[in-house]
């Protein structure tokens, strides 16, 4: 049984980015979603689509490779995890690659990136780190 469902799903973005695969897909959950939006509107992947088949919910992520075909995505880590969770107030959220990369962020108004959390001055449980 799966325990930690976002590393999955960047687990499985990792390993399609390295045997360049185009698209991957995924069970699905609102927080498995929203990172996937977070990452589109970012420019990290294509597409993002979310679809039903047999009463189940799945994900359909189109990643992103840049004109030599290298991933856009260099490098995409879990920061928390259910062993040890991180949590960081607005204004000790990490800076990615000096701003470069994005924090993924769940707050109390939801999951945001970084950058719009320190904006709405609030902290969080801090997901992944994408650069």
């Amino acid at each position: 049984m799966m325990m930690d469902r976002i590393a999955d799903m960047l687990t499985r973005i990792r390993n399609a980015q390295q045997a360049n695969i185009e698209k991957i897909e995924m069970p699905a959950s609102k927080t498995l979603e929203a990172i996937a939006e977070l990452l589109k509107e970012e420019g990290y992947i294509a597409a993002v689509k979310s679809y039903n088949h047999k009463g189940h919910r799945y994900l359909r992520l189109t990643l992103r490779y840049d004109d030599e075909g290298a991933p856009v995505i260099r490098e995409i880590k879990r920061v928390s995890r259910p062993g040890r969770r991180y949590y960081a107030g607005a204004d000790e959220l990490p800076r990615v690659k000096n701003g470069y990369g994005v924090a993924i962020v769940s707050t109390s108004q939801g999951i945001m990136t970084d950058k719009n959390a320190r904006r709405a001055n609030i902290g969080g449980e801090v997901l992944c780190t994408v650069f």
